[in-house]
């Protein structure tokens, strides 16, 4: 498993989109004690900060089960200041949790 600690459902999908190893602020999310953390996390554009950022939602989105059962309400709440951020992110969190 290239991504250590990763959800084995985001693990088929990053190796699916190719990624081998986590750029440093995707290991720097993934470390052991994060988990369920607040974190402020301060990167360069195209340094994998958005992919971090559904990482480090795993463990509350998917704490005991292989994909998302049947919901009644949203699971997360993302807030973006800006509409492309936001489709950004919805399109980033899309490949990675579709499974």
């Amino acid at each position: 498993m290239p991504f250590p600690a990763v959800h084995p459902a985001l693990d088929r999908a990053l190796s699916a989109r190719g990624y081998d190893e986590p750029t440093p602020v995707q290991a720097a999310v993934l470390e052991e004690g994060l988990s369920e953390q607040d974190l402020l996390v301060s990167a360069q554009t195209g340094s994998g900060k958005t992919v971090a950022f559904g990482l480090a939602a795993a463990p509350t989105l998917l704490p005991d089960s292989e994909a998302f059962g049947m919901a009644d309400a949203p699971f997360a709440l993302v807030i973006a200041p800006t509409r492309e951020l936001a489709m950004q992110v919805s399109n980033e969190l899309t490949w990675l949790y579709a499974e």
